[in-house]
């Protein structure tokens, strides 16, 4: 599929945390300016598709996981104009992103796009710079999950129109 980065896009992803540690992983972009850099598992939301099985997918793509969304962390608005020399234009997720848990592991479900994953205490992940962490904006959502920022599911509307 055709990537556009001359709009606004929606990403769904995840903060996961267990025993006060969240999961980060590494991106596998080979060309890419964010190739080897740590993220939250996240990726574009397809068309027509549910966030919330959005989010699932993509957990499940990035880090082999089953994952049950059980609420919405916020909503971030991300604008990357250090891309956009190498995109032709400043990179503008909207990114939905869910916190939950996570369920049986299966190494089949792993795409490709990740060299795995690892767990970080907050401290490790706010001391990471730009080459390290592929979005800053990750920093502010682990501060939101720890200061207990939740929203209920039911916030999200999903419809699909039908062709006549």
């Amino acid at each position: 599929m055709q990537r556009c980065f001359t709009q606004t896009f929606g990403v769904v992803g995840a903060i996961i945390e267990k025993e006060g540690k969240i999961f980060l992983v590494r991106e596998n972009q080979p060309g890419d300016p964010d190739d080897k850099k740590w993220s939250h598992p996240a990726g574009w939301l397809d068309v027509g598709e549910n966030p919330v099985e959005g989010v699932k997918r993509e957990v499940r793509e990035e880090t082999g996981y089953e994952f049950t969304p059980e609420a919405l962390l916020g909503v971030y608005s991300l604008v990357r104009q250090d891309l956009a020399e190498f995109r032709g234009s400043p990179a503008h997720p909207i990114k939905m992103i869910f916190t939950g848990k996570l369920g049986k592991y299966s190494p089949a479900n792993l795409e490709g796009d990740t060299l795995g994953g690892e767990w970080f205490t907050p401290e490790e992940i706010y001391a990471m710079g730009q080459g390290e962490l592929r979005e800053s904006d990750i920093k502010q959502m682990v501060k939101d999950y720890f200061s207990g920022k939740r929203y209920s599911l039911e916030v999200i509307t999903h419809t699909i129109i039908p062709q006549h």
